[in-house]
């Protein structure tokens, strides 16, 4: 383990061109569940497909209420570890940009600018309106909720939906082209915390790796990549990035 971390310490100091790629392992440390595992969100709640949500006012009804049991996690949860060694690969200038499949919100929250953020699958601390793409904020809704609209509607009678992409729902086109081209210049690329199952979002690290990057991966579970990846790291992603970070900072 400690030959790995300053292998992968060495590397990430050295990169010209650092990709981090983080899912939902990065964030389950702030308390927030992740999908698919046993007590994750799909195990409690059936998901709602998006043209459902479009056609059907039960199914919007629905997709709200499992959006306010999520924020029983979500409203207290805050970076962690994890999120704040990223933060500081950033402040070292070293972080070349961070594409995250998370809806949460905390890479930001952790001190990471906007800009340097590629969210593959949206944020759920936005709402949007499916047909004006107005955008309002998590709170607003909520008061709109509160005030007896249990599936919030847009001025212009458009759907407010979060600002996440559902399951049926187009990848955004922008983001997903953005991050292709940054995972193919990387020359070290971090994958942390995903399975790296959901696709097009898995297959960022296998543009990095034809392009000739350092491929690291720091994961509680197996991935697809295991075997084709440089540094194989398996922990909690707060512990083996400090670690990794602490070797960097001067």
């Amino acid at each position: 383990m400690d030959e790995k971390i300053a292998l992968a310490a060495e590397k990430i100091k050295t990169s010209k061109h650092l990709v981090v790629f983080t899912g939902a392992g990065i964030s389950t440390e702030s308390g927030i569940p992740d999908y698919r595992s046993q007590g994750g969100i799909w195990d409690k709640f059936k998901p709602i497909y998006f043209d459902e949500f479009m056609s059907s006012r039960t199914a919007r009804i629905n997709y709200w209420q499992q959006r306010l049991d999520m924020e029983k996690s979500l409203s207290v949860s805050k970076p962690n570890a994890g999120h704040l060694s990223i933060a500081k690969l950033h402040e070292l200038g070293i972080l070349k940009v961070l594409i995250t499949q998370n809806i949460d919100g905390l890479h930001e929250a952790s001190g990471i600018p906007l800009e340097k953020i590629i969210e593959l699958h949206g944020n759920t601390r936005r709402v949007r309106c499916m047909r004006c793409k107005k955008l309002i904020s998590w709170e607003k809704a909520k008061q709109l909720i509160d005030a007896g609209d249990k599936a919030p509607v847009c001025p212009c009678s458009g759907y407010f939906k979060p600002d996440t992409i559902s399951f049926g729902q187009a990848m955004p086109v922008e983001e997903t082209r953005k991050a292709v081209i940054l995972s193919s210049k990387s020359d070290v690329f971090i994958v942390v915390g995903s399975t790296l199952l959901v696709q097009p979002a898995a297959l960022m690290p296998e543009y990095a790796k034809n392009s000739g990057a350092f491929l690291i991966i720091i994961n509680l579970s197996d991935t697809p990549y295991d075997k084709v990846c440089d540094v194989l790291i398996r922990g909690k992603a707060g512990n083996i990035l400090e670690r990794i970070v602490k070797q960097i900072t001067p």
